[in-house]
């Protein structure tokens, strides 16, 4: 068997923190969102080889990254793209990657900034039970959040209906970006955009492909998170450290309270300062000033300021309202 990580993306909604990293890489905890991921692949003996599917903009921070880690799976398979603009898609970048690594066996896609409670072992187990295509399927609780993904309709875990992005959901439960394909069903990629299909969302495909071929889900309760906002983000800091916090020995606290979920990193200074729910990226310089629910990037500077719901790039400075 072989996988796919999706790490393709350009992460617009949380610039600037993710204008110059891949937002796979933002930290949770002492790790990050895909190195989690590498981490399930690497310990499944069953995953023979994980591609990570990343644009041309990207590539050589992902090599960085693979070289400085201890994963042996992954290698990369990288799309010739390096704006938004440019991008093919998920589904037409998925259908370019199986052609172009020539794989010819059952395959696993998951998206790299997909934060999972669920053991990526037990998915792979329940889909070998099936043996026909499979997602992960997951309730998100509020009829409001399943317009912003695939909708999934289940009859004894088998898909009988899915809607991408629908207008009036008439459920919560919807598609993660986890799937499972046979080999046998990996041409039908091909076959679903040579007819001229939506080639951007994998709903579309799976829409398509439940009325040929039997489809099931793999439902599961515990946590998702899909990074795609810094709010999502922030949610998903928060449920790693449970109200916890994770500060660098690095770093250094005067006059400072350290309220929950936050996370400072190495070489920071904090004097005056009051954070909560925010993560603070290293050596970045805070002073006299109230943090609230706020990413703050890498180098930066604040002094006698109240923040909340901020992105602040990196190296910049903001004294007293002004920049």
């Amino acid at each position: 068997m072989k996988a796919v990580v999706l790490a393709g993306g350009y992460a617009t909604r949380l610039w600037p923190i993710t204008k110059y990293r891949p937002k796979m890489f933002l930290p949770i905890g002492d790790s990050t969102v895909i190195d989690r991921i590498f981490a399930e692949l690497e310990a499944d003996d069953r995953i023979e080889e994980v591609y990570v599917s990343t644009n041309e903009r990207f590539a050589a921070d992902f090599e960085a990254h693979l070289a400085d880690s201890e994963f042996e799976k992954p290698r990369l398979s990288v799309e010739e793209t390096t704006d938004e603009d440019e991008k093919f898609g998920v589904v037409g970048a998925l259908a370019q990657l199986i052609e172009r690594e020539g794989i010819d066996d059952d395959l696993l896609v998951i998206a790299g900034d997909n934060l999972i409670s669920f053991d990526v072992a037990d998915f792979v187990d329940y889909f070998q039970e099936r043996e026909a295509p499979t997602l992960a399927a997951y309730d998100v609780g509020s009829r409001e959040k399943a317009k912003s993904y695939g909708l999934v309709d289940l009859e004894d875990d088998r898909v009988v209906d899915f809607q991408e992005k629908p207008e009036d959901p008439n459920s919560t439960l919807v598609s993660i970006a986890c799937y499972a394909f046979p080999q046998q069903s990996l041409s039908l990629l091909s076959t679903y955009l040579e007819g001229g299909n939506n080639p951007d969302e994998p709903g579309w495909f799976v829409q398509w492909l439940q009325n040929r071929e039997p489809t099931y889900a793999y439902t599961f309760e515990g946590a998702w998170f899909d990074i795609g906002t810094p709010e999502s983000y922030l949610d998903a800091v928060a449920w790693h450290l449970d109200g916890e916090s994770l500060v660098a020995d690095t770093a250094t606290l005067e006059d400072t309270t350290i309220g929950e979920n936050v996370h400072v990193m190495g070489d920071v200074t904090l004097e005056g300062a009051h954070l909560d729910h925010a993560v603070v990226f290293p050596d970045a310089t805070i002073r006299s000033a109230d943090v609230r629910r706020s990413i703050i990037d890498e180098g930066t500077h604040l002094e006698e300021l109240d923040l909340a719901g901020a992105l602040i790039g990196a190296h910049t400075t903001i004294t007293n309202g002004s920049s």
